[in-house]
């Protein structure tokens, strides 16, 4: 019937979306692939029933058990163009955005079969008019996507919209707010699905956009307010700033600091918001 579609949520960050074949929409780290083949079998279905892996972006959390649930069935992978790289070459990602534990969280590279586009339209059940829209949202990584399938009214924003008082996670704090307005002002969203937290419907879908501006514009504000000296250090900047936000001293590391470089590259800019 249209507006239903059957599907489960693994691990909080992996959708598995139940057509004619099998739609997983990240895979969570190394590891969970196990638990992602459990629950499809629970549902009386067969993983290698899995055609295709949809990844939001490129990051360890997202992308970890791809090669085995790549390898076990055969599964295309589709990502964003920006972000193809980091998944096939996982050195180059650990160089470039060097991670705590990183080898342990990511099973192997794996090849990109499908190169999402902007405004792209994939079939993933042409029996039930089962679709998904790609939204290209960059700002958390170049080539984060956002997925919108309109029979369903369901968006899921993967790591898009940042969430007040936990990690903040981008490359690109402005590009994060003009992705953001774009999924807000997007037309026929009921219930909005992030990475590792609850499903937001109605108006609280909206809300979270909201309140996902504005904790960049305080973190904006807090990344100026603990740098207003030529000669301090990125580190010391990251633990004042850290501290400001309310964010625990163990989050102090260099992920954090990559955030908050972001921010300090548009120091000049005030409002990243109006």
């Amino acid at each position: 019937m249209k507006g239903e579609v059957t599907l489960t949520r693994v691990i909080k960050d992996t959708i598995i979306i139940y057509g004619k074949s099998i739609t997983l929409i990240d895979t969570g780290v190394a590891g969970c692939e196990k638990q992602i083949f459990d629950t499809i079998q629970s549902r009386g279905r067969d993983p290698s029933e899995v055609d295709l892996i949809i990844l939001t972006h490129a990051h360890p959390d997202h992308i970890g058990a791809a090669m085995k649930i790549q390898k076990k069935t055969g599964s295309k992978i589709a990502v964003h163009q920006a972000d193809k790289a980091w998944i096939e070459d996982i050195d180059l990602q650990n160089r470039e955005r060097p991670v705590p534990g990183f080898s342990t969280l990511v099973g192997g590279p794996v090849r990109g079969d499908l190169e999402l586009s902007d405004g792209e339209i994939l079939v993933l059940d042409e029996t039930r008019n089962m679709t998904i829209q790609v939204l290209h949202t960059p700002g958390h990584s170049p080539g984060s996507v956002s997925l919108f399938m309109p029979d369903e009214g369901l968006l899921f924003s993967g790591d898009a919209i940042p969430v007040p008082g936990d990690l903040p996670v981008y490359d690109d704090a402005l590009s994060s707010v003009t992705s953001i307005r774009r999924i807000r002002e997007h037309v026929g969203i009921r219930v909005l699905l992030s990475a590792w937290h609850k499903p937001r419907e109605g108006d609280e879908a909206y809300q979270q956009m909201d309140k996902g501006l504005l904790y960049l514009q305080q973190i904006h504000d807090a990344v100026r307010a603990c740098s207003d000296t030529e000669s301090a250090d990125l580190m010391e900047i990251t633990r004042k700033t850290a501290e400001l936000l309310g964010l625990p001293p163990q989050a102090v590391n260099s992920l954090l600091a990559r955030t908050f470089s972001a921010n300090l590259r548009i120091r000049g800019t005030e409002k990243l918001i109006e």
